[in-house]
């Protein structure tokens, strides 16, 4: 039943993708940029009840307390493509850094046009991260927006040894807005590079927001302590659980590290 729910999960995530961008385009593009919004929140809702009625994963996110009000930067894990749709519905004008190629993608790159993404060319870090901050200061002058950026910049499964970029540093001190980390372990229900969707709840919290003002080692400090922390704690909740997801090996190898056997 894993393999037909998750073949069935995948086939409805991207049938659900095609068929709304066809149906809402009318409404999405001579909506104004603010009101059409509603549009890329209403998939990624739909998308969380597709996964909770066919998968049978649901989704829990706490902490919605702890997001600021106007700009500032959320700061989640990356473990799977869930992470990427699950929390811009929570931001009022989330702003998302992305591939300049994604735009060349019809239709699909249209709608990333429509909501002011910031395109980056590949190439230099340093004079594409020089880029991303002053487009990034730009968008939030013109209106509060909510920058979502990935510390570790890639995908990594959960328990793995943080590998937290400096680039994070660069824009917290450059914007002068506060941080939130966000900790999860997505990864063990949506696995990354892998087609089998595991039933369970998904955990993910927003944690208190991080203040402008700090110098880069202590922030990156905070940053890496708090997030690491908190998804411990989740990853020993989802390890003990009733009906616990496959541990990979580096989930099995951090709950050794903190003294939880499985």
């Amino acid at each position: 039943m894993l393999v037909v729910r998750s073949l069935a999960f995948n086939t409805a995530f991207y049938a659900s993708l095609i068929v709304q961008m066809i149906v809402w385009a009318p409404f999405y593009f001579l909506a104004p940029r603010r009101i059409a919004w509603f549009v890329p929140k209403f998939w990624a809702r739909s998308c969380a009840w597709l996964y909770a009625t066919i998968a049978r994963t649901k989704s829990d996110i706490t902490g919605v307390e702890n997001l600021p009000q106007g700009s500032f930067i959320l700061a989640p894990k990356h473990q799977s493509f869930w992470d990427a749709i699950n929390f811009f519905p929570y931001l009022e004008d989330p702003l998302y850094i992305l591939k300049r190629e994604l735009q060349w993608i019809p239709f699909f790159g249209w709608y990333i046009m429509k909501m002011r993404m910031i395109p980056v060319d590949r190439g230099s870090r340093a004079k594409a991260l020089k880029a991303v901050v002053e487009a990034t200061r730009k968008e939030m002058a013109r209106n509060p927006r909510q920058l979502i950026i990935y510390p570790e910049g890639t995908r990594r499964p959960p328990g793995a040894e943080p590998a937290y970029k400096w680039g994070i540093v660069e824009l917290y001190t450059s914007l002068n807005v506060p941080v939130v980390p966000v900790a999860h372990v997505a990864g063990l229900y949506w696995p990354r590079r892998k087609f089998l969707r595991f039933p369970g709840t998904i955990k993910a919290r927003f944690l208190k927001p991080i203040e402008p003002g700090l110098p880069k080692d202590k922030f990156m400090e905070r940053l890496i302590s708090e997030t690491e922390a908190a998804c411990d704690a989740l990853l020993i909740e989802a390890a003990q659980s009733k009906n616990p997801p496959p541990m990979p090996p580096s989930a099995v190898k951090r709950l050794a590290e903190l003294g939880i056997s499985i």
